[in-house]
């Protein structure tokens, strides 16, 4: 029989860790998309198709609405798109580096500080020792303070899924109002910046990817995750995604980690491993 420790994180930590996997593979995929669709489009693109495979195929979606927490449900819409509509151009300014450190450090030192602040304090260090130990990174001004904005957003709507759940609404049903409120305010948008690259194979390949796997897949994880674990937490696991990339990068594009970001790697893991129990 399982112990009530062990439960707990397989209930929790671990498909947050899962979806940590499915989102580690969005800059391998995402550089694979045709040379003329721009970055926010791409971004733009996953969030509309998997934002309303969401929502349709979420059951209690209807009573999520009802209820009396429609400025949670349109703050969480807001940050939802705020994230991909800021991150991508982030990545485009700065790099995939710099901005996936900034804005995956920033919600855990916004939310995780006062919860075991020298676990988190040891994740954020070790996710920039992996990523930017190699030296020779970019640095833009307004790619940083887009990597912020996406920082704060992804902070935010991770408190108000994990608020509308704890309110006992399905994981499943408050995920899918989120993200198909993101997806309709995504989509002039996506409408604007052009979809004319997905008629091309590798356009539809890339925007099947992102709204499938690390949008519709890794967002129903993330939410189940949710449920047994506080946001604060939530958000230093999802430090895990750099490591994944990076790993992804020496394996399937034969990119080579300098001795720093692989002590970086060891101090994060461990960092991670910690704050899982």
């Amino acid at each position: 029989m399982s112990s009530p420790t062990r439960s707990a994180t397989t209930r929790g930590p671990l498909p947050i860790l899962a979806a940590c996997v499915l989102w580690g593979t969005t800059g391998t995929v995402s550089s694979l998309a045709p040379a003329s669709a721009p970055a926010s489009a791409v971004g733009a693109a996953g969030l509309v198709l998997g934002g309303a495979l969401l929502l349709l195929t979420a059951r209690g979606a209807a009573a999520v609405l009802r209820s009396g927490d429609r400025r949670l449900l349109l703050l969480g819409a807001l940050t939802a798109a705020g994230y991909a509509l800021a991150f991508y151009p982030a990545v485009a300014r700065t790099g995939v580096a710099v901005a996936t450190t900034i804005a995956l450090a920033t919600a855990p030192v916004v939310l995780g500080l006062r919860s075991r602040p020298l676990v988190t304090t040891a994740a954020v260090a070790g996710c920039a020792a992996l990523v930017l130990g190699g030296g020779g990174a970019h640095v833009d001004a307004l790619g940083v303070a887009l990597a912020v904005v996406a920082g704060l957003s992804y902070a935010a709507y991770s408190v108000v899924c994990a608020r509308l759940i704890a309110a006992g609404h399905p994981s499943r049903a408050v995920v899918g109002v989120v993200f198909g409120g993101a997806s309709a305010l995504t989509l002039p948008v996506l409408l604007c910046l052009g979809v004319g690259w997905l008629a091309q194979p590798a356009g539809v390949a890339v925007a099947l990817h992102l709204s499938v796997v690390t949008t519709f897949l890794a967002y129903l994880l993330f939410g189940a995750g949710l449920r047994h674990t506080p946001a604060a937490t939530a958000t230093t696991l999802t430090l895990a995604e750099p490591a994944v990339a990076a790993l992804l990068g020496v394996v399937v594009l034969r990119e080579h980690l300098s001795p720093v970001s692989w002590c970086g790697m060891a101090v994060l893991a461990a960092a991670l491993a910690a704050r899982s129990r």
